[in-house]
């Protein structure tokens, strides 16, 4: 209770785009959910929050249900009272988790902020912040984008075409390397499912989007 009550203060100090009454029943189904959870396409459309399934560091998978959507990001909470911070479908923050990820920089040049127009060799550089078995680590992480065999995904009983990318990642200073993948909507832009890391090849993050989030 004492880690719920933490992280409903850090949320309430946020301007929302939800009421009060709204974020209490969102905290509490996704409190009270349980593991390897699959929810039919009635439930998933009948729910008024956007939601998504998450397989947080080879765990089960979960059901997750957003909190807030302001400022070009969303907040994801877990049943475990954890919260993701996801930006154009990109992990960029996570609370509450046995490691976290604390910040990622130059948000605004990320190729999957124009998705559609994403070509092959599209570079990223960026300055990440992390916490390793508890103590902090920041890196300077260089990125190309290739693109992968085009996938048709089945979501919440949408059939929704794919281009399939995958971001090849890397710290110069000490060699970690390591590989994301992102789903994008031919249709639309959005990332609906990503395979990622939290931090330098380390702790992967699954995350497939149920219920878009409104603009």
């Amino acid at each position: 209770m004492r880690q719920l009550s933490f992280l409903l203060a850090c949320l309430l100090l946020q301007a929302c785009t939800q009421t009060q009454k709204g974020l209490e029943q969102t905290v509490m189904m996704a409190v009270s959910g349980p593991d390897d959870v699959i929810k039919t396409s009635q439930q998933i459309a009948d729910l008024p929050y956007a939601s998504l399934y998450a397989r947080i560091n080879n765990g089960p998978q979960i059901f997750v249900v957003l909190g807030y959507n302001e400022n070009g990001q969303q907040k994801w909470i877990t049943q475990d009272n954890a919260m993701l911070v996801t930006q154009h479908g990109r992990l960029v923050k996570t609370l509450g988790l046995p490691d976290n990820l604390q910040q990622v920089s130059n948000l605004s040049q990320d190729p999957l902020a124009d998705a559609l127009h994403l070509r092959d060799g599209a570079g990223w550089t960026r300055i990440v912040q992390w916490t390793e078995r508890g103590e902090t680590r920041a890196a300077t992480v260089s990125s190309r984008f290739a693109r992968g065999t085009d996938e048709l995904l089945t979501l919440a009983g949408r059939r929704v075409a794919c281009r399939v990318w995958t971001e090849q990642a890397r710290i110069e200073a000490t060699g970690r390397a390591w590989e994301n993948t992102f789903w994008i909507d031919n249709s639309s832009g959005e990332v609906v499912q990503a395979h990622q890391m939290l931090a330098a090849d380390d702790f992967p993050v699954a995350i497939t989007l149920l219920k878009p989030a409104k603009s």
